[in-house]
């Protein structure tokens, strides 16, 4: 018989008990494995979110408030990159320094960028110069808090009291009190009692 026969038949209880730990750390190393596809799922949803409702937000500066943001809901998501969801509309008065309301903005959706102090809007976008009474209509309009300017790349529509002027891209101070279009592609003009409200 081969040495291996005689230690086995001498202990054979040992041998049993490595082959019972070999299988315990084989057991416990595979269930240790991660699954590769299922990290960036995990990850996701470790994100921490707030919800507040009824939501009233000021933006000043220099002590002045030049802005004032109202939403039913917002949501704030606490990432890297933290930033503020308003799935279900918001409005903003932007004031002058007499505290007096000079354009209003309305959009079916917004998302702040906390770090870039950036605001993306979307779907029915709408601002309106309260003074002047032109109307910007968008699907898709930023707002940078830094350069108090609007900007976009998509189509855009703004109604005045004699003309309806389209194109695309544009940029505007956030009190529309001047504006750009990049690419203008047409003028309508019209009479006062055509354009809408």
């Amino acid at each position: 018989m081969s040495k291996g026969h005689i230690v086995m038949k001498k202990n054979p209880s040992r041998y049993i008990g490595f082959i019972f730990s070999t299988m315990f750390f084989f057991i416990l190393f595979m269930s240790c494995e991660n699954d590769v596809k299922k990290i960036p799922n995990y990850r996701k949803k470790q994100i921490g979110v707030e919800e507040g409702k009824n939501i009233e937000s000021y933006y000043s500066e220099n002590s002045k408030v030049k802005a004032k943001l109202t939403a039913p809901v917002m949501n704030r998501y606490q990432t890297d990159s933290p930033y503020y969801e308003f799935p279900k509309t918001l409005h903003v008065d932007f004031f002058n320094d007499s505290m007096k309301i000079e354009s209003k903005l309305d959009a079916l959706y917004g998302k702040y960028r906390q770090n870039e102090s950036k605001v993306f809007l979307r779907d029915s976008v709408l601002v309106k110069n309260i003074l002047k009474g032109d109307t910007l209509h968008c699907d898709e309009l930023w707002w940078d808090q830094n350069t108090q300017k609007f900007y976009t790349d998509k189509p855009v529509r703004i109604n005045t009291k004699d003309k309806i002027l389209y194109g695309k891209g544009l940029e505007a101070a956030q009190n529309f009190t001047w504006y750009i279009i990049k690419q203008p592609t047409g003028i309508v003009m019209t009479s006062d009692t055509s354009l809408p409200k």
